[in-house]
């Protein structure tokens, strides 16, 4: 038997009688009044929507867009910025940009440099095993020589 998540998936289909009524379908709206009630009111909507005509613009609609149009097209426009809106704004932007990226690339521009952390972090603390990882990365980077590491067991751990 079909549950009503399964029939709410299907409701706009059913009232726009894209999708057959299955017998399983027919007993579930019979059993279940929400899903029936549900559908009906689908339904009504639809109908309704069916039915609506959308309003006729007035018959002047049309020569009254044209004059107010033209009237704005007339106006003069107002304001120093009207260079912003030509093709040449984005041009000069695109190069500004490329040259930020190209002096940023080759060290023009320097960042401030970070400070050297000038305390040493005791081995097997997070931040002692992160300093020993960047100390050593290129030790680290080759897994070759991890591989060759013998694993010494921990003391410390309780069995």
């Amino acid at each position: 038997m079909m549950n009503c998540q399964e029939i709410r998936e299907l409701m706009p289909d059913l009232a726009a009688g894209l999708s057959a009524v299955t017998p399983e379908l027919s007993e579930h709206l019979r059993a279940c009044v929400g899903c029936a009630g549900a559908l009906q009111q689908i339904r009504q909507t639809m109908n309704l929507l069916d039915e609506w005509q959308a309003p006729e613009p007035s018959p002047y609609f049309d020569v009254r867009l044209q004059a107010r149009l033209r009237e704005e097209m007339a106006k003069p426009r107002r304001g120093g910025l009207q260079w912003f809106r030509k093709p040449a704004l984005a041009v000069s932007l695109a190069v500004l940009m490329a040259a930020s990226v190209s002096l940023f690339r080759n060290g023009a521009v320097n960042a401030p440099a970070v400070p050297a952390m000038a305390t040493v972090a005791e081995p097997g603390t997070a931040v002692g095993d992160l300093q020993a990882l960047d100390n050593n990365h290129d030790l680290y980077s080759d897994f070759d020589v991890l591989d060759d590491l013998q694993v010494q067991p921990d003391v410390n751990a309780n069995p």
